[in-house]
């Protein structure tokens, strides 16, 4: 009995720690993608011939980054990706929190191997932000997309304008281009938003409601934010 005790005091202590430890290592895992969104936007807008437009930034109600997305394919293709929204406040001239999300999505074609891509989306109007508000949509169902122009003072062409409710890119390698993303499926990350927020909250409690209490990684928020700001000024 007491060698049975023995064997099984290491492996108590071993889960009592790991029960400590794992908050904390969860939560870190959101503050380096909130922190990547924020570097993945800058290394974006430093190249100018090949940076979103101006004209669609100003546009923006909300904008999303999904840093390193997985894409694999062998014929048929997928991807998967962790990324982070924020949504435009005109009123009071600031950029929300950011909220946690998932990219799904699969493609069909002649295509092998895998490869890590960013992808970004800017939701260009109040419908398309109220269909990503759902708990799950996919694009080029409920929410019309397409792939976005390129070149930092390109003017976006009047069917995006008027029509696309997120225009879309990724950046693989160093190549940044308009990417079309019809049939990938977003969803609220909940589980991320309550490791990193403390509180199981949807993507609207944080974005809009103004729900989501300060985080211990407030240093990272700030910095997305001021990335933001920097490029699409919420006034």
């Amino acid at each position: 009995m007491t060698k049975s005790r023995n064997a099984f005091t290491p492996l108590l202590l071993a889960g009592t720690l790991a029960a400590a430890i794992m908050p904390g290592w969860a939560q870190s895992n959101q503050a380096d993608r909130v922190r990547e969104a924020a570097a993945v936007l800058d290394e974006i807008m430093a190249a100018p011939d090949k940076a979103v437009p101006q004209s669609v930034l100003d546009n923006a109600e909300a904008i999303a980054v999904f840093p390193s997305t997985l894409k694999a394919g062998l014929l048929i293709g997928g991807q998967r990706g962790r990324g982070i929204i924020s949504v435009r406040d005109r009123s009071h001239l600031h950029w929300s929190p950011p909220a946690f999300l998932t990219l799904t999505g699969g493609s069909i074609g002649p295509q092998i191997g895998g490869q890590a891509v960013d992808v970004v989306l800017v939701v260009m109007n109040r419908r398309g932000l109220e269909n990503l508000l759902q708990n799950q949509f996919k694009i080029g169902g409920e929410a019309s997309a397409a792939a976005g122009p390129v070149g930092r003072d390109a003017e976006a062409s009047t069917d995006i304008q008027l029509r696309a409710q997120i225009v879309s890119y990724s950046r693989s390698r160093g190549l940044f281009a308009g990417i079309s993303l019809k049939g990938s499926a977003i969803r609220q990350d909940q589980d991320s938003n309550q490791t990193f927020y403390g509180n199981r909250l949807r993507t609207r409690d944080i974005v809009l409601d103004g729900k989501a209490p300060p985080p211990q990684s407030g240093v990272d928020v700030a910095r997305w934010q001021s990335a933001l700001e920097k490029y699409a000024p919420a006034k």
